[in-house]
């Protein structure tokens, strides 16, 4: 098999793993919110349902996004095309950071 299309599944896995904790998040009967951050406290939640769905669909988009990103590893061996899941993957993370922490975290963070 090709490497380039070989480096390619590798990279769709890992978007795919993203995208099934999105569903298991979306998905959770659970009263206890998860975590976003590694290995750290998970906020106090007022809406536990409406944050898990809401961090399920954040996953979700951020593995479909991430799976895109990787499409040009498709491309012939020693491209410079490389760059952009490079730098793409990067900005994405930043940009998921940034939406959790001003959109998702200030909205269901509880109000002391």
């Amino acid at each position: 098999m090709n490497e380039s299309i070989m480096a390619f599944i590798i990279w769709a896995i890992v978007g795919i793993v993203f995208i099934l904790m999105g569903i298991y998040c979306l998905n959770s009967k659970t009263l206890k919110p998860f975590g976003f951050w590694a290995n750290a406290e998970v906020i106090q939640v007022e809406d536990v349902k409406g944050y898990n769905r809401t961090l399920g669909k954040l996953w979700c988009v951020y593995g479909s996004l991430f799976i895109v990103v990787g499409v040009p590893l498709l491309k012939e061996d020693n491209s410079a095309w490389i760059i952009i899941p490079i730098l793409g993957t990067m900005l994405l993370t930043i940009g998921t950071m940034i939406i959790y922490v001003v959109g998702i975290e200030s909205k269901y963070r509880k109000k002391k």
